[in-house]
């Protein structure tokens, strides 16, 4: 999922996205612990787009303490 892409999504849909991503991080270690992991590099692009949505999550929290600051 693309910065973009991200951009477009309601708080509540990046929540949903981000538990979603968490499982699957979860479920990828998991696969690599008992050696079933068919791609090891999956396991890098989900942790980065944890970090795109938090990144985004932040960035809009920032934004709204702006606006309530003026």
């Amino acid at each position: 999922m693309k910065t973009i892409d991200i951009k477009g999504l309601a708080d509540s849909e990046i929540d949903e996205k981000l538990k979603e991503s968490r499982t699957e991080l979860f479920n990828l270690r998991f696969q690599l612990a008992t050696g079933q992991l068919d791609n090891p590099h999956r396991i890098a692009t989900v942790k980065k787009q944890i970090a795109r949505l938090h990144t985004e999550l932040r960035s809009r929290e920032i934004a709204a303490a702006k606006s309530q600051a003026q």
